[in-house]
């Protein structure tokens, strides 16, 4: 389990390197990981400090640490 949310971690991160901030539904529907995986993928990210999270209404945008 542990190399799965590694690996989704991993395809977040290049997602957002890639393309800039965005949602977790963009994320989750643009990657192709599920929703579960994506959840465990931005804890990973979290706590590792690489990514961050802000609140704009209901919607959570995710972008890269600098």
């Amino acid at each position: 389990m542990k190399d799965v949310i590694g690996e989704a971690a991993g395809k977040i991160w290049h997602y957002l390197e890639e393309n800039g901030d965005a949602s977790v539904n963009k994320i989750t529907t643009e990657t192709g990981l599920g929703k579960n995986e994506v959840q465990r993928a931005i804890g990973w990210l979290l706590k590792e400090d690489k990514l961050s999270i802000e609140n704009n209404g209901r919607t959570e945008t995710l972008s890269l640490k600098r």
